[in-house]
């Protein structure tokens, strides 16, 4: 495979398992390359306590964090690392208070929708910095395993369906976007299956941002860019995986691959790899040959 100088990649099920799982087998991998000048970049969902429970620079040499770069919590976060590695915030995606709560409200108003008129629970996560989840699969337990399992989707359309609920996942994201246009409020509304989230930025503000900041600052092609995640695939007509927020107008040329197991359609720029997390670990250790 071609060998790259920026890699982009998402966390929980493309370079680890579970949040739990051990991170022996990636942290050296991420060390050589970033050792040798390979930029990486983490592109994910959560904050940076759920990264190696917030310890992943001390598993990392020094001098190589100079070339490691993480987007995390929807657009909210973009950190670099100081000389003496530890993680600096760079840049901080702020909603105000007033935005914040107005927020809240458009998810409890979802949720009040949902089980009024359909009589169909769902719990709301309000803790987030810039957006809310809300799950609607609640008797579903990940157990760690915090990303889209193939049959979630199926059961998700099914609940919603069997409550009476037909339009599916489809609908309900274009109900909650008209009801953030009701408050005055973009919304933008991904969805895992298990959890709709709602907000104002995604990862795609993360991936520009970094693509802006150091990959375009340091003379470095997009096409020498690859972006791996196991999120890609639609999740139903109109309703793409969240790591398709990571193809963007600036990443575009770029290289992108999906390592789920998934059978689902893919958007045209993405390569289906399968194979899992084992899957992008070959690939790293490739590039170090």
């Amino acid at each position: 495979m071609k060998k790259y100088k920026a890699i982009f990649f998402d966390w929980d099920g493309t370079a680890v398992i579970s949040r739990n799982a051990p991170i022996d087998d990636i942290i050296p991998l991420m060390a050589n390359l970033l050792t040798n000048g390979i930029i990486l970049v983490v592109i994910s969902g959560t904050t940076y306590e759920n990264i190696a429970h917030g310890q992943l620079h001390k598993y990392l040499p020094k001098e190589a964090l100079q070339n490691l770069f993480l987007g995390l919590a929807r657009g909210a976060y973009n950190y670099t690392f100081s000389i003496v590695g530890q993680p600096i915030l760079k840049f901080e995606e702020k909603i105000n208070l007033q935005k914040l709560l107005t927020m809240h409200s458009i998810a409890f108003e979802v949720h009040q929708l949902l089980l009024s008129t359909y009589q169909y629970p769902t719990d709301i996560v309000f803790s987030r910095p810039n957006y809310c989840k809300i799950d609607l699969l609640v008797e579903h337990d990940r157990m760690g395993e915090l990303y889209l399992h193939p049959e979630e989707i199926q059961s998700l359309n099914q609940a919603l369906s069997e409550h009476g609920y037909k339009g599916g996942i489809q609908e309900l994201i274009e109900e909650v976007i008209g009801i953030g246009r009701k408050h005055g409020i973009p919304l933008k509304v991904t969805t895992d299956a298990k959890y709709l989230e709602i907000g104002l930025t995604t990862k795609a503000d993360n991936v520009d941002y970094f693509l802006k900041e150091i990959i375009l600052k340091k003379s470095i092609p997009i096409n020498d860019c690859c972006f791996w995640g196991d999120e890609f695939a639609f999740l139903g007509a109109g309703v793409y995986g969240s790591d398709a927020l990571m193809i963007t107008e600036i990443s575009t040329t770029g290289d992108f691959f999906d390592v789920s197991s998934q059978s689902k359609q893919l958007p045209e720029q993405v390569v289906s790899l399968g194979g899992g997390v084992p899957r992008f670990l070959s690939f790293l250790k490739d590039q170090l040959i």
